[in-house]
């Protein structure tokens, strides 16, 4: 399976995950976890305080005695503290310990109780916060049968002699290890939605494999009893990377306080022009950068401190390149920058620089490089660092393969190059430490010791620094030619699982060809392609294999099968300790099954194991092994024994194990038969030699040719096998020996022998020489027609031998077989008995809940009849009221119409009140004002009267004074009357008003008594009542006919 990283995991590296190759620093590691940390002491302090109820006073004899902590409250301190979930003070037995308080075991780890396993799965992207979701979905709804287990989590990632830093999977019923990993390997951690079913689910990443470029990633998916303890698991997964053993707290308290080491992570990557005014990243495939020839590059290095002490990076001094290794300061070729500085967070300082390529000194590296080559170049940056006296140079080197200017690549990664650094620092004399963070930070106060890389120090560990290696040119870095390594090997075997294969395709057509081939296939499984045999043929590209393989067998997403194997590997096999035994011997060459208690050799035996348990008759054989080491190199366990199944069930491979391998004699006879055809000479030459078949060709049909060839012709030949069928094994045979004819032609028994289990396997290390032999193998003329010939050749052949054979003898075999075939029924009849017995039991069981189910449900009958009666009553009781309600409607409606009809009649007679009143006084104002213009005329034309009036007309009289005894009475009886008029005026204009102002409030109330005789006729009661009624109606008219 190709392992590439996708855009999801590398937009989220930064925030999730450590680095690829992981470094201890200072003995703290660091583990980043999706989401904040805070967040997560938050959550796991809450929790605790809700539990500390539930703790007894004993509770706290387990503490540790040097711990600080007395209280479960104060257990979990701020993200920025080294305090672990680990000194929690719980005391007793583990077992009995609830699931949301952690126990910390004297071996300094911390164990949770209540965990299930719910299985693994491949990931190709481990820092992917999708993929872990979508497995982790996947998984929580299709596990039937998870593992409980207990979780032991070490308190720091260096351990002690007992843990050995490793996260351990314990049965609570055994008390015995079901998995363990090392925590340096763990590279993501995450925990389920809140909103989701997978709250309750946690789930890390973790790698395997010694080197970055065979490395698979796989993601573990546990299940816990209580929400709260998946916080309290992952704080305890962060504490545990984030705290320092106590032997390395008392070790650095002794160092001097002058001495100081800061770490850096430094990045490389290359960028190339891509003719379109920007750059695109180069590849790279097992630590070799792809670069083509005539392309301007960009070199971009960013630069990260991951160690305690804090130094800021002031400028970059310069970058610099140079091609080889171990190269001189002063053969460094500077490079031409264009950028620098910070990212918007501040962590990490980029520098970027444009690298001509046409430049002369750079001309090896733009000279196209033979096959099987590689070129070394150096890149160095001279960083100023405040608070270091002289500029600081990281220097990195690598490797890299010119292709031409036209080249494409495929299936190639684009994660840049990464080396680590330590830089020793001594106080300079005069110089002081600083107190506080407020010093200022461009006073120099360190100077220089030591600047290493990671590659320095594991080279000097391993006793392979470069000094002790110049007289040996080929290198474990180097790349070494097969006939170097074929000449090396001398007599040995060639180990199985040896070689490696390139996930790149250099023919753009092939992969087209699959492309369309597979989006065909999918669309239609139930037929197969015409164009796949034709590509088979050629060879699956490495990247398609586990697809294309699981297609071909028919097993693709078989969800039965997949669950069935996470049973079955639950399950005890007669045969684990022969497997267990038989697991080393199993591609011990290859990295993935190298490391005893590894990945590799714990998926190579459970799935071992789980097809002994599922096929009885054959159960295990090592042969089998072989084929299914290869399956795991390109898919997951459970897909893995998918395909297994298949070859040996619907292929009849597991048919040459059984009944005394009969029918792996009839394939030796055809075998030979096909030789005495096609390689008459070669047979004629076993024969005189006293070879047979079965000394050489055993291997070939038990394992397929896995056990002793170079992977890359391991893989073609299983292409054909699961394309064309099991004849290819002739095929392929044939092939072999007529190519290795004059070899063999040559040699005696002896050579024979030692020939095909050394000399032939090694021939075919080249995927040229593999590929020619794979195009002698598909033109080789061995067809199904003449195969069934010699089948029926040699079953003439054993009944003329059976026939000839003492009857005394054959009777005896024949009773043998009998007698192994009865004990054989006899166990297969206990079996049946006692799974009748299960089955009668599992009967009674399921019967006696269905009877009591059948009661619960007469129960609930009798209930839902006497609902139905009282809603009926109810419908009745409604009905009733209804009409009710209608008729109170009506008589209502009538009482507000006759009010509404009387309110009408008084507001028309107020009307014309007011406008009889209106009338009589607009004629009385006007005959009041023409009365005073004519008293105004008559005045002004008296001269001696004209005179009480001014300019503007109005009346300047002196006050009067009336003497009352002189007073004319007609003018005062005049007076009276005015005054009269004027107040019966006055009461008229207020009586107008109040009218008015009545006739107003009739109006409003009509308003109002319309509106909510309108309101009743639309509400919600009266819809309900009228629905009432055709209901009603509807069931009186439904009866009516029956009477």
């Amino acid at each position: 399976m190709c392992i590439m990283e996708d855009a999801v995991s590398r937009s989220s590296v930064e925030s999730s995950s450590t680095n690829d190759d992981y470094v201890v620093v200072n003995g703290e590691p660091k583990l980043k976890i999706t989401g904040d940390i805070n967040d997560l002491n938050d959550e796991v302090s809450q929790s605790s305080k809700k539990m500390t109820s539930t703790l007894t006073p004993s509770s706290s004899l387990g503490a540790d005695p040097q711990s600080p902590i007395s209280s479960v409250d104060n257990v979990f301190p701020s993200s920025q503290s080294t305090g672990a979930i680990g000194e929690d003070p719980v005391s007793g037995d583990s077992k009995g310990r609830s699931m949301s308080l952690p126990g910390v075991t004297d071996e300094g780890y911390t164990t949770f109780n209540g965990v299930t396993y719910l299985g693994c799965a491949l990931v190709n992207a481990p820092r992917s916060e999708v993929e872990i979701y979508r497995n982790m979905s996947i998984l929580n709804e299709q596990s039937k049968q998870a593992i409980p287990i207990e979780l032991y989590v070490p308190r720091t990632s260096e351990g002690n002699v007992r843990t050995n830093g490793v996260v351990r999977l314990v049965d609570p019923g055994t008390d015995t290890d079901i998995a363990c990993y090392k925590i340096h390997r763990i590279l993501f951690c995450a925990r389920g939605p809140s909103d989701s079913e997978e709250k309750m689910c946690f789930a890390f990443t973790c790698s395997h494999g010694d080197n970055p470029d065979s490395a698979i990633f796989q993601c573990h998916v546990f299940r816990c009893e209580l929400q709260e303890a998946v916080a309290k698991i992952l704080y305890s997964f962060a504490t545990s990377f984030r705290r320092l053993p106590k032997s390395i707290g008392r070790s650095t308290s002794s160092i001097s306080e002058a001495e100081v080491t800061a770490i850096f992570s430094v990045n490389l990557e290359f960028k190339e022009d891509d003719g379109k005014g920007s750059y695109s990243t180069c590849p790279k495939d097992k630590n070799i950068f792809k670069f083509r020839c005539d392309y301007d590059k960009k070199i971009v290095i960013s630069v990260t401190q991951t160690g305690n002490k804090e130094l800021r990076i002031e400028r970059c001094f310069g970058l610099l390149l140079s091609p080889g290794r171990n190269v001189k300061d002063g053969d460094m070729h500077l490079i031409e920058m264009n950028s620098m500085g910070y990212s918007s967070d501040g962590r990490t300082y980029s520098i970027s620089g444009n690298w001509e390529i046409s430049e002369e000194c750079f001309k090896v590296l733009d000279t196209e490089t033979p096959k099987d080559t590689r070129v070394f170049l150096t890149v160095a940056v001279d960083l100023v660092i405040c608070g270091i006296q002289e500029p600081v140079r990281f220097a990195i080197e690598t490797k890299a393969k010119i292709f031409p200017h036209n080249e494409r690549f495929w299936y190639f990664t684009k994660k840049p190059h990464q080396e680590q650094f330590f830089v020793k620092l001594k106080l300079n004399c005069g110089s002081r430490m600083p107190k506080t963070e407020t010093d200022a930070p461009d006073v120099v106060q360190y100077e220089v010791v030591e600047v290493q890389s990671q590659t320095q120090i594991d080279r000097q560990k391993a006793g392979m620094s470069l000094q002790g290696l110049k007289h040996h040119r080929q290198m474990s870095e180097g790349v070494q030619s097969p006939q170097d390594d074929e000449e090396s090997d001398g007599d040995e075997p060639l180990l199985s699982g040896s070689g490696v294969v390139s996930k790149e395709v250099t023919d753009d057509n092939l992969l087209e060809a699959w492309h369309e081939v597979l989006v065909k296939w999918h669309q239609n499984l139930s037929q197969r392609p015409k164009q796949v045999q034709q590509l088979a043929k050629k060879g699956i590209p490495e990247a398609l294999r586990g697809e294309v393989w699981q297609l071909l067998a028919g097993c693709h997403d078989n969800s039965e099968l997949m669950e069935a194997y996470r049973i079955l590997i639950t399950k005890e096999s007669p045969m684990e300790s022969v497997i267990q035994r038989d697991i080393n011997r199993t591609f011990p060459a290859h990295a993935f099954f190298k490391q005893s208690g590894g990945l590799g050799q714990d998926s190579l035996y459970r799935i071992s194991k789980a097809y002994s348990v599922y096929d009885e008759e054959i159960g295990y054989v090592q042969g089998l092994s072989f084929l299914a080491a290869a399956l795991l190199l390109h898919m997951p366990e459970e897909q893995a024994f998918s395909v297994l199944v298949k070859i040996c069930f619907d292929y009849e491979l597991r048919d040459l194990f059984k009944q005394g391998f009969e029918v792996l004699h009839l394939k030796f006879y055809q075998l030979e038969r096909l030789m005495q055809d096609l390689t008459g000479d070669l047979y004629e030459h076993f024969m005189e030699m006293g070879l047979e078949i079965h000394m050489f060709a055993s291997q070939w049909f038990l394992t397929l040719f896995t056990a002793k060839f170079p992977l890359f012709l391991v893989f073609h030949i299983l292409d054909l096998f699961l394309c064309e069928g099991k004849d290819v094994i002739f095929n392929v045979a044939i092939a072999l020996l007529k190519m290795s004819r004059k070899d063999l032609l040559a040699l005696d028994f002896e050579g024979i022998l030692k020939y095909f289990r050394v000399h032939m396997p090694k021939k075919y290390r080249t995927e040229e020489a593999a590929r020619e032999l794979m195009a002698a193998a598909v033109s080789a003329k061995v067809t199904s027609k003449k195969l069934k010939k010699y089948e029926k050749e040699y079953i003439t052949m054993k009944e003329q031998e059976m026939q000839q054979e003492d009857p005394i003898e054959r009777m005896e075999r024949e009773n043998k077989r009998l007698l192994e075939d009865n004990m054989r029924l006899e166990q297969e009849n206990d079996d049946l008995a006692h799974e009748l017995v299960d089955s009668k039991l599992t009967l009674k069981s399921e019967l006696d809940e269905v009877q009591d189910q059948n009661k619960e449900m007469k129960t609930d009958l009798t209930k839902h009849k006497k609902l139905l009666k009282d809603t009926q009553e109810e419908k009745h009781r409604l009905e009733v009221e209804n009409q009710q309600v209608k008729e109170m409607c009506r008589k209502e409606l009538e009482r507000l119409e006759t009010e509404n009809s009387r309110n009408t009649v008084i507001v028309t007679d107020y009307k014309q009140i007011c406008t009889q009143l209106s009338e009589r006084l607009e004629k009385q104002q006007t005959a009041h004002r023409e009365e005073l213009s004519r008293i105004k005329i008559l005045v002004k034309s008296c001269e001696a009267c004209s005179k009480m009036f001014d300019a503007d007309g109005k009346v300047n009289l002196p006050e009067p004074k009336i003497d009352p005894e002189k007073m004319n009475p007609k003018i005062v009886d005049l007076q009276q009357q005015v005054r009269e008029l004027e107040l019966e005026l006055a009461q008229t204009k207020l009586a107008l008003v109040e009218s008015e102002c009545k006739t107003q409030d009739l109006t409003h109330s009509l308003h109002a008594a319309v509106s909510e005789i309108q309101a009743s006729k639309n509400t919600w009661f009266t819809k309900t009542l009228n629905s009432i009624k055709e209901v009603a109606n509807t069931h009186t008219g439904k009866k009516e006919p029956k009477d």
